[in-house]
């Protein structure tokens, strides 16, 4: 298996080290998404935060998008597109 790319093994160490507070209720859920889950999927290539400047409809993610499952209406944090398709929910 190939090494990861720098920077996720930057954020993977950066989290071991003070994983007691990430742990803490105190942390919250927007402090994750800005300090780890963003920078973990724009290291992959995606343009988190539409630094293209595209419409809605041809965005590589969607924030907190509007998402049927089972007939209950559920919001991910992201919604990843591929030639927008939704591949995967976080």
């Amino acid at each position: 298996m190939p090494d990861p790319p720098p920077q996720v093994k930057a954020l993977v160490d950066r989290f071991d080290q003070n994983i007691d507070s990430y742990q803490s209720q105190a942390y919250n859920e927007t402090q994750v998404r800005l300090e780890f889950i963003n920078p973990f999927f724009e290291t992959l290539g995606w343009d988190v935060a539409n630094k293209q400047g595209y419409a809605e409809p041809y965005k590589d993610v969607i924030h907190e998008d509007a998402v049927k499952v089972g007939g209950a209406t559920k919001a991910p944090v992201f919604t990843i597109l591929l030639k927008q398709i939704a591949v995967t929910f976080v």
